[in-house]
C-alpha cells in the first residue's frame, strides 16, 4: 500500500485540481476539525518516538508536530478517556500507546475525536429528516460515509510508520544525516 504522507491534503487537492484545469480558488472542501488532524498527528508521532519503557512527553510532540501543548492537553485526555493511550507522571512522563502501532485504526482516532464520520444527521437519525424513506441524496451520503470508513479503518499507526520510513528524506540541516556521514 502507498500513502501520500509527505504531501498534506491541500497540497493533494491543489495538484488534483490543477490536474483538473480548475482554479484552485473556486474550491470548497469537506475538512476535519483542527482536533482529528493534530490528533493523527500526535499518534502518529507517538507511534514513531514512543515506547512504554521511554514514554514521550507532550511538549516533545507538540514541538515536532508544531501543535499547541495546550491544545494537545486537551487533545490527549479524550484519547486517553477512549483508551487509546496511556500516561506516566513525573519529571521522565509523558504518553505511550495503549496496544501496538499495528492495532490502532485512523477510524479509532477519528472516531474518538471528531465522533461519527457521517456528513448528514440522517445517517445516523432517521427522524432527522422528513423525506427519510424518499431522499434522493441519501444514498450518495451513505456510500461517501462507507468509503471514508473503510479507508480509515484499512489503515494503522504502524501502516503510517511504515510508509514515513519508507520515503523519509532527510532535511539538509539534520543532525542525524551529519552523523552518518561521519560514520
Amino acid at each position: 500500500m502507498t500513502f501520500l504522507l509527505g504531501y498534506n491534503i491541500i497540497d493533494i487537492e491543489l495538484i488534483h485540481i490543477n490536474l483538473l484545469g480548475i482554479n484552485s480558488e473556486e474550491v470548497k472542501t469537506m475538512k476535519l476539525s483542527t482536533k482529528g488532524k493534530y490528533g493523527l498527528k500526535a499518534m502518529f508521532e507517538l507511534a514513531v518516538s514512543g515506547n512504554e519503557k521511554d514514554p514521550v512527553p507532550l511538549k516533545y510532540i507538540a514541538n515536532r508536530q508544531e501543535i499547541s501543548d495546550q491544545y494537545l492537553e486537551q487533545i490527549f485526555s479524550s484519547l486517553k478517556k477512549a483508551g487509546l493511550v496511556k500516561s506516566v507522571r513525573g519529571a521522565q512522563g509523558g504518553y505511550f500507546l495503549s496496544k501496538p502501532a499495528s492495532e490502532i485504526t485512523v477510524a479509532d482516532i477519528l472516531r474518538v475525536l471528531e465522533g461519527d464520520m457521517a456528513f448528514t444527521e440522517c445517517l445516523l437519525d432517521e427522524d432527522a429528516c422528513k423525506n427519510f424513506d424518499s431522499c434522493s441524496t441519501r444514498y450518495v451520503w451513505a456510500r461517501i460515509k462507507q468509503a471514508i470508513e473503510d479507508v480509515t479503518m484499512s489503515i494503522s499507526l504502524q501502516d503510517m510508520v511504515d510508509d514515513y520510513n519508507s520515503n523519509f528524506n532527510y532535511r539538509e540541516d539534520d543532525i542525524t544525516l551529519k552523523m552518518r556521514e561521519i560514520k
